[in-house]
């Protein structure tokens, strides 16, 4: 009985992952392709793959990239759209732009001799806040994409020696996500 227990335990850790995986790939697949109202399953997704690779294409040349820098001013000028606008260009930014905001992960002390937390520097000068011996630090919430920005001391704030992305995957996950990857 006990191996029995085990071998469905087992059964879940592998079939749960891949099952709402594959549940989460058709469900966007349908509904991109429910909005296009097409009758080809996957279509909706490889014209949304196609449109937003257009898309880069033309910011990449000189007339799409003043056209939308045009779509940026205005958005930037409507007063409600603009918060929204910016946080989520500039958060896009930070992850996947030219110049990414979180690419110095680093371990805060937050008490003496007590626990750390794993984060992000996003900005080392704070003297705009009068706190010049400060550092900013992004701290990503585990499985949740939201987290909080906090000043330590510098002094509390150490950089890691590992890649972006598997600190990330390190914090989203809880710490337990690519165990394996990150030795």
């Amino acid at each position: 009985m006990k191996n029995l227990l085990g071998y469905f335990i087992k059964g879940l850790l592998v079939f749960v992952p891949a099952a709402l995986t594959v549940t989460i790939i058709v469900w966007a697949v349908r509904t991109f392709d429910g909005l296009l109202n097409l009758p080809i399953p996957g279509l909706g997704s490889a014209m949304t793959v196609a449109f937003i690779t257009l898309i880069g294409f033309l910011a990449s040349n000189y007339f799409g990239n003043k056209l939308f820098a045009l779509i940026d001013r205005i958005f930037i000028r409507l007063p409600v759209v603009k918060l929204l606008y910016a946080a989520i260009k500039d958060f896009a930014h930070a992850l996947a732009g030219e110049k990414k905001s979180f690419d110095k992960p680093a371990i805060v002390e937050i008490i003496s001799g007590g626990p750390k937390v794993v984060g992000f520097i996003t900005r080392e000068d704070l003297s705009m806040l009068s706190l010049s011996e400060h550092v900013a630090v992004y701290l990503p919430q585990s499985y949740n994409f939201a987290g909080q920005v906090l000043i330590f001391p510098s002094d509390r704030v150490s950089p890691l020696n590992i890649e972006s992305s598997k600190a990330m995957a390190f914090i989203v996950s809880g710490g337990v996500l690519g165990k394996q990857r990150m030795k």
